[in-house]
């Protein structure tokens, strides 16, 4: 099962190294070039999308015992993806304005209003993506404990089965040793009772 979470790993970590150079040259492109690009990145990142779920659903495989530290990487990796995609988002809103400037003249003052108001409300969208990641995480490892202490209960539950098998036992064979006292003991009492009468 780690095997396949390993390998998940290492083609997301190909696939973002990709995503990352290609944002870096969005703001640089124009026309075709651009939304081609764009489209590119797009598709990439709804990969790695696809490949972090995969990966939640090999951790939720692996045994409690085991699953802490894959629980830890895919922290880790979701924040990767959650910077990608802000960055992407900056990459983008930087050249609208760039090409919105050179279409209307502006001379930049209003376009750096809008990009700080942009920007804040991406900011803003991050901080919610995160409390809800958050969340998120918080219910999975709530499943993960309650897995546990029913498992733990399964396994107290068989305890105290074997236990109460073993007392019926020891009341059979309570009961039966009961029974050859009393024999014995009838059969000394008798025996004052038979050399009387001789």
């Amino acid at each position: 099962m780690s095997s396949d979470f390993e390998s998940y790993e290492q083609d997301f970590a190909v696939l973002t190294a990709e995503v990352t150079g290609r944002i870096g040259k969005v703001p640089k492109l124009v026309g075709d070039e651009k939304k081609q690009m764009v489209a590119n990145v797009e598709k990439q990142l709804e990969e790695a999308r696809e490949l972090l779920e995969q990966m939640e659903l090999e951790v939720r495989e692996i045994p409690p015992q085991s699953r802490g530290m894959y629980s830890s990487r895919m922290r880790s990796y979701k924040q990767e993806m959650g910077k990608l995609e802000a960055d992407f988002k900056r990459s983008r809103i930087a050249y609208s304005d760039e090409v919105r400037n050179e279409l209307l003249g502006d001379d930049g003052n209003s376009s750096e209003n809008q990009r700080a108001h942009l920007l804040d409300n991406t900011e803003r969208l991050e901080r919610s993506s995160r409390r809800l990641e958050a969340g998120y995480q918080i219910a999975v490892e709530t499943e993960q404990i309650g897995q546990e202490m029913l498992e733990n209960l399964s396994h107290d539950r068989e305890k105290i089965q074997r236990a109460r098998e073993r007392l019926r036992e020891t009341d059979a064979n309570l009961g039966k040793s009961s029974r050859i006292l009393t024999g014995m003991l009838r059969s000394f009492l008798t025996i004052p009772t038979l050399n009387s009468n001789i």
